[in-house]
């Protein structure tokens, strides 16, 4: 029997925006002892978290956009389970750091990405990435800060880097390669079908290949020059297996082993001997 305790850290300045995942995450950790946590006024999502998750009680801390819906009923039983194998978990990422942007290293890539955008409101984007194992990715180094989710003792001990971090990009590459580099058990959850309603753009161009972005890939890049080789920051497009659906049922139909396994198998061959 689960007995944990959740806390959901949302930034976000948008009180319709905050109300309805709040009203989500309520619906998803019914029947759980939990709290959510907003924070209206962040200077930037790392500042943000860190004052979050110095009001937090729970053992198992989330940070969440205040933008993303899980589709599982079971969210919280399989949350409160995996946790007491995993230190972080999120739900795409990369098995191996070699570059600013974490899905940049395409061969290594895990988990998925379904994406919901105002410039396409009668479809659904999925991007699947891989899934090297089922239903969590172990040895993983990065991820994606969509939802990351940590047990708050190790949550505590990595904190986010709101210095270097200032604005709102790259803490979550910070904190989950952080957290690997101090020997913490990271994981991608590949079984959790969600929405996340951002397309991931920064005025008409994407949010990757603008100037902010890659002032803040720059400062990663310093930052772990000497822990990592990497490559600089370039002008990287996520590399996955991508469909489009109309709605959710599909989606749910659609996010199976089965699937998964395939595109993996697919992306493999498409990538084959080419050396990352």
């Amino acid at each position: 029997m689960n007995t944990s305790f959740f806390s959901v850290i949302v930034c976000s300045i948008d009180p319709w925006n905050f109300a309805q995942v709040g009203t989500h995450f309520e619906r998803l950790l019914a029947g759980v002892p939990h709290e959510i946590i907003g924070i209206h006024d962040a200077r930037s999502l790392a500042e943000g978290y860190n004052r979050g998750l110095r009001r937090a009680h729970g053992d198992i801390v989330i940070f969440s956009h205040d933008d993303v819906t899980f589709l599982d009923g079971q969210f919280a039983q399989k949350i409160g389970m995996r946790m007491q194998s995993w230190d972080v978990l999120g739900f795409a990422g990369a098995s191996r750091l070699i570059s600013p942007v974490w899905f940049a290293a395409y061969k290594h890539l895990n988990g998925a990405v379904c994406h919901w955008s105002r410039r396409h409101p009668s479809r659904l984007s999925l991007m699947i990435y891989g899934a090297q194992d089922w239903p969590v990715v172990g040895s993983i180094e990065v991820l994606d800060g969509l939802c990351m989710i940590a047990r708050h003792e190790a949550a505590a001990a990595i904190g986010f880097d709101s210095v270097t971090f200032d604005g709102w990009h790259l803490y979550d590459c910070d904190f989950s390669f952080a957290a690997h580099l101090a020997g913490y058990r990271i994981g991608v959850c590949c079984d959790i079908p969600y929405i996340h309603a951002s397309a991931s753009v920064h005025g008409n161009k994407s949010i990757f290949i603008s100037d902010t972005y890659e002032k803040y890939s720059e400062r990663f890049f310093r930052k772990y020059e000497h822990q990592r080789e990497m490559l600089p920051f370039g002008r990287q497009s996520a590399l996955g297996t991508q469909c489009f659906v109309n709605d959710h049922e599909t989606l749910i139909g659609l996010w199976t082993e089965d699937v998964f396994r395939r595109a993996t198998l697919s992306i493999a061959r498409r990538y084959k001997g080419e050396i990352l």
